[in-house]
């Protein structure tokens, strides 16, 4: 027996029909015994093949396993992400959140150095047991879980869907729906790729092997499945088909805002932005202590170059545009796939400071530049939440914002008022165009791609085009911008770890200049962090005990 998604999983994702079909199709599937769903009784149809390929994304990837910090994939693995990129901090007990983004120390204004006696990585590998997971303390399982599920319930949906009988432009039908199983297994891939130092493919439902590859062979497999739906999405003849279906296949809740369903051309702009977002993500490109040539000499990935900034801009200057429907998600009253209250990092984040699951974190707050309209929005500082030299803050995040108009809401816990973006979004991909173009030597360019998304989302300060700003300059607004912009967005881990800043300061990496508030109240403006993190995570143990490795190593060498 191996891990929990490739056995559970393996039965349940047929129950998932069921699931759905109270979710947003309820009235759509009346075959079968509904108390005893199997796939050779409910999945004869098209309709039956539809709410198991929405049900095996949603719940299978987004929701099933998640209950131990809020409730879905953007509260459990993406709280872990945000933790450790220092946008917000946790001091519960459980689930290892007080541990997971505490720096092995600090140097504050005075020089004094406060030591942490349990570092990260001390503490990842000490709970990467299978008896850890059952008590909900192995922070290495749950994205894996998610992924590997969401990657089997499209390989079944795959392995069904040339028996299945479709109306209208059956081949259109057919292959709307072969073009969203391989984006989802390219979007599973990407995340395990980017999160841990090995993982398996495994293409067919159901099958298995010990074959681990590293982290690099992952995103390639990431990107041969999003290039695949690309390719699927151009053999695609019926508009109408092609709507119908993905109408079907996304939520009715989810398309709303920008989640609506998106023509075949707009979907292959979100495949750029994807594809752009691999490379970004798994490359380093340091930028520490306001240095672009900074180098990190221990590290699991190797720097971008020239070729690889190139490549960048051409996906996304093909990427979303302003505007675009992308894939998002929203929480509802009932029959959710993740919750108003505790469903993302924004809601567990919204709150008075001294009740919420997640603080603010006071480097958070120093992204925001002077006469952000987004910070006087979005925060107010009428408690202080004090604990120890991380956790300590000054703000709380207001539920739905203060009311100014245009101004981007960064949380709520009304249903179905925040928008999660679960891949990428027009902010995302014009922040990647500014980078690349900064690297690239065309800052001033790169600039008007960070200028555009602070008018887009309503920042209201001025723009930094024509100011006279250096590459050092440059540079520190798009980092800003990037936390600020994408809080929520499960990205600002990896930013963290690609500029350097997570890497131990022996090895070139560290942060400077940070905020930090004393338990006293002092407040530090130049403290230097050590955070010293691992930069891809292990194999849980509950997959490489289980399944040992006949490939390459599941325990992260560099470490």
């Amino acid at each position: 027996m191996k891990l929990f998604n490739k056995n559970k999983f393996l039965s349940t994702v047929c129950c998932t029909v069921i699931l759905l079909g109270a979710v947003s199709c309820k009235d759509q599937l009346n075959v079968g015994n509904p108390n005893s769903p199997t796939v050779t009784a409910n999945v004869n149809t098209e309709t039956g093949l539809i709410q198991l390929a929405q049900g095996g994304v949603y719940f299978n990837g987004f929701y099933n396993g998640d209950n131990w910090l809020g409730n879905s994939y953007f509260s459990l693995p993406w709280g872990y992400s945000a933790l450790m990129a220092d946008i917000v901090g946790a001091d519960a007990s459980n689930n290892q959140i007080t541990t997971i983004g505490v720096p092995d120390y600090i140097i504050l204004d005075d020089g004094t150095k406060q030591t942490n006696p349990s570092p990260q990585i001390n503490i990842i590998r000490a709970y990467n047991s299978r008896a850890a997971t059952g008590a909900g303390n192995n922070v290495t399982y749950f994205q894996w879980l998610n992924m590997y599920a969401l990657n089997n319930a499209c390989n079944e949906v795959l392995n069904q869907v040339d028996g299945i009988k479709f109306s209208g432009d059956a081949v259109s039908r057919a292959n709307t729906i072969k073009a969203w199983c391989y984006w989802w297994k390219g979007y599973a891939y990407a995340s395990i790729g980017t999160m841990y130092y090995s993982g398996l493919i495994e293409d067919k439902f159901g099958v298995t092997n010990s074959n681990y590859v590293l982290h690099d062979a992952i995103i390639n497999q990431s990107n041969t499945y999003l290039n695949m739906a690309a390719a699927t999405l151009g053999t695609i003849t019926s508009a109408a088909d092609y709507q119908a279906v993905l109408g079907q296949l996304i939520p009715s809740f989810n398309q709303v805002g920008l989640g609506g369903v998106p023509t075949a051309d707009v979907w292959k702009r979100s495949i750029n932005t994807m594809l752009a977002r691999n490379i970004i993500n798994n490359k380093l490109a340091p930028f520490v202590n306001g240095n672009p040539g900074a180098t990190i000499t221990k590290s699991s990935t190797t720097a971008m170059t020239t070729a690889d900034w190139t490549t960048v801009l051409t996906l996304a200057t093909n990427g979303i545009q302003k505007g675009d429907i992308v894939f998002t998600g929203r929480s509802v009253a009932a029959n959710y796939f993740f919750t108003a209250n505790g469903g993302t990092v924004a809601s567990l984040t919204t709150g008075v400071n001294t009740s919420t699951t997640f603080k603010i974190s006071e480097r958070f707050i120093q992204a925001f530049n002077p006469g952000d309209k987004r910070l006087t929005n979005n925060f107010n500082t009428a408690t202080t939440y004090k604990n120890n030299y991380t956790f300590t803050t000054r703000y709380n995040l207001i539920d739905g914002g203060s009311g100014a108009a245009g101004v981007y809401v960064l949380g709520s816990k009304t249903a179905g008022a925040y928008e999660v973006y679960i891949a990428g979004s027009y902010e995302e991909n014009q922040l990647i165009l500014a980078e690349a173009n900064m690297r690239l030597g065309n800052a001033e360019t790169g600039l008007g791609y960070v200028d555009a998304v602070r008018t887009y989302q309503g920042a209201g300060i001025a723009a930094t085009v024509g100011s006279g700003l250096t590459l050092p300059k440059a540079l520190t607004e798009l980092t800003k911008e990037r936390r600020v912009a994408l809080f929520s967005r499960g990205l600002s881990y990896y930013d963290s770890r690609r500029w350097g800043w997570i890497y131990d300061i022996a090895n070139g990496g560290g942060s400077y200049g940070n905020t930090v508030v004393t338990t006293a109240g002092v407040v530090n403006k130049n403290v230097t962090m050590n955070y010293n993190f691992l930069d891809y995570w292990d194999v849980p143990a509950d997959e490489s005990v289980l399944n040992p490795t006949t490939g390459v190593a599941t325990k992260n060498p560099n470490f």
